[in-house]
Parts: structure tokens; sequence; C-alpha cells
């Protein structure tokens, strides 16, 4: 049984990537960032459930006196990919287009802009990526001058050599996740309910067909791998929006609704929301509203497997009862899962009150 363990408050956007490092995720961009000409780069750490904000870099100035963009690091963008890659994560395309390649070490936040060669993609947005081994992989998305394209970039980051492999996939794809050797890619623009599978051994589609039960047609939802699996979290349709969770097992190729227990995230924002997996925790924030407009800043954990004490400290919450003689360690968090975990501008003085904290 999945269980909804704490909810709090974020960055207010969407359309914006996320990548899991050790316990702390990091989400880069989306159209409400505070630096109007870098990518804005927040941290959430998923043992205190606190956000923090990556300084902006030092900026020069150009003779007129105004600020002068830094060249390695990329520019404010949405509907881009982020993947992570042993301590380094690539940020590739959005919107506005871009089809230059940028890497973070998250050893020292020290950004970089790598040569690349080869057959460089045209820029787009609305893609998917996720890595194989030592490898980036593009899939579909929007370009300026083509359109709508459906084809699958690879980036070998061992030598920095981009490829095109020839084959035909989802033209926009919403996710693009990995078990194995596999990627499963769901949903889109246009095969909004479909789930294909390429194999990164054979360069090729795979048969799927669909079984049922399966989700309801849906675009901008979320997914993630967990334990050999596939999830699939919210979306939207049209008018209709979905706060749900499936799971395909490639194995047996089925579907399943699951269950969940606790406080789940909005229906009417869970589109284009952000999912990171640590540890046995799914972290999802972000969305979007787009019946009036509005950007969320929800953040939910969904602990996929839920151990006896957390489900303990949910009774003490959802029954309102007494906590005063529960050990310190346990009520601060009880604190943290049920107080709002605004973010902090400066990451090592959260650093220090985390280590006071415990």
């Amino acid at each position: 049984m999945l269980c909804w363990t704490s909810h709090g408050k974020g960055p207010k956007t969407d359309r914006h990537l996320a990548v899991t490092v050790g316990h702390k995720v990091y989400s880069f961009g989306g159209p409400c960032c505070d630096d109007t000409e870098h990518v804005c780069v927040h941290i959430f750490n998923t043992v205190s459930l606190r956000w923090a904000k990556l300084p902006s870099p030092v900026v020069t100035t150009t003779g007129s006196g105004e600020p002068r963009r830094h060249p390695d690091v990329p520019s404010a963008r949405r509907h881009h990919t982020a993947v992570l890659i042993e301590d380094i994560v690539y940020i590739w395309g959005g919107y506005p287009y871009c089809n230059v390649l940028y890497a973070l070490n998250v050893d020292g936040h020290r950004w970089s802009k790598p040569v690349v060669s080869g057959s460089v993609p045209e820029a787009r947005y609305n893609h998917a990526a996720c890595v194989s081994g030592t490898a980036m992989y593009v899939f579909g998305g929007n370009t300026l001058l083509t359109g709508c394209v459906d084809h699958i970039c690879r980036l070998d980051v061992d030598t920095m050599v981009w490829s095109l492999i020839n084959t035909r996939g989802t033209p926009v794809p919403v996710s693009a996740t990995v078990i194995g050797t596999k990627v499963f890619v769901f949903g889109g623009l246009v095969d909004c309910n479909t789930l294909r599978v390429f194999d990164t051994e054979t360069n090729a589609w795979l048969n799927t067909p669909l079984a049922r039960p399966h989700p309801q047609r849906r675009w901008w939802n979320s997914a993630f791998a967990y334990d050999g699996e596939l999830y699939i979290f919210g979306g939207r349709y049209w008018d209709q929006r979905f706060n749900d969770v499936w799971k395909f097992n490639p194995e047996t190729s089925a579907w399943k609704r699951v269950e969940s227990k606790g406080k789940r995230p909005r229906s009417s924002y869970s589109s284009g929301m952000c999912c990171c997996v640590a540890g046995d925790r799914a972290v999802l924030f972000g969305g979007y509203n787009n019946a009036n407009h509005r950007y969320a800043d929800d953040l939910y954990v969904l602990d996929l497997s839920p151990s006896l004490k957390t489900l303990c400290e949910m009774a003490v919450i959802r029954f309102g009862l007494e906590q005063s003689e529960l050990p310190h360690d346990i009520r601060w968090e009880l604190a943290a899962m049920t107080t709002n975990n605004k973010r902090k501008n400066n990451i090592a003085r959260v650093d220090n009150n985390n280590k006071r904290r415990r």
C-alpha cells in the first residue's frame, strides 16, 4: 500500500525538470524563475524536507552597465530536459529554442558547457530524455523549422558525440523512463494513452499491445520507475484531470491501478508535476491549473514502501494524538511532515540548520 506522507510548499512552477542526487532532488527551470537571465536551481532535501536555492552565478557587466549572462550557465527556460550521469547533471533543449549542452557538476556546483560533435540535434522543446549506461537518449519534441519530430537522438557522454538513431517513435512524448536496457515512453500529445518500449540494445521499438485495464488518455502526467516497475501519476486530457496512480509490470505487460493512503495531490494541479524517486519515496512538486492559469507550489512525498514507523506517524497526524511523550527525533519528523517547508536562499545556512535539528 502506497502512502502519501508529507505535504508542503516549494517553488511555484511547472514545466521544470528534476533529478535525484543522493538524498537531494535538484529542480531546474520553469516559467516562474526568480532569475530572468539564468536557469533557477532549487534543491529539496528529502531528509529534512526543506528547500534551498542555488545562488545565481556572479555576472559581469557590459560597457553600458547592463549585466551579462554567464556563458557557461543555461539561460532561464522551460520544457527542457535534465539527466544525471555519475555526478554531472546535463541540461539540454527547452524553450526558448536551444540545442546547447550544459553541465552542472553537483560536487561543488560548477557549471560548464561541454564541446560536442557529431549529428547535433535541432533545437527543440517538449521532448523527453533519459539515461541508459553512459548515454543520454532524446525522444521527439517540437522544433522551430521542422515542427513536431519523432526521431531519437543519442549523446555518448564519454566521447561527447551526438548520433541520430534510424527509427521512428512518438513525436511529443510526456516521459521516458528506463528499466534495465529498455525505455518506456508513455502518453503524449498524440498517442496519449499508449505505452511504447524502446530497446537500447537493438535500437528498435518493441510491440506493446494495449492491455486492459489501463490508464485513461492523458498528457503532462508524471512517470518514474521503482522496483522494476513503471509508475504513472496524474496528468490531464482536455478538461479531465487525474490524481490517480497506475503501475505497469514489464514482465507480465499488465497495468494495475494502485490504491494509496493519505492526502494526495489536488487533481486540478496534477498536470505538469515533476517527479523524482529518492530511495523508497517519490517526490512530486509544482504543476499547473489550466482552468485558472495558476502555477502550483505544492510538494508531496509518496512513500512507496512505508515502514511500520511511518504508518504509526501517519496515524498520530491523522487522529491528532498527543506527541509530548514521543522521542525527540519522532517529534521532529512529525513537525517536518506537517509544517510548511518554505525554501531558503542560502544553502549553507539551510544545511547548518538541518544539522542543529538533528
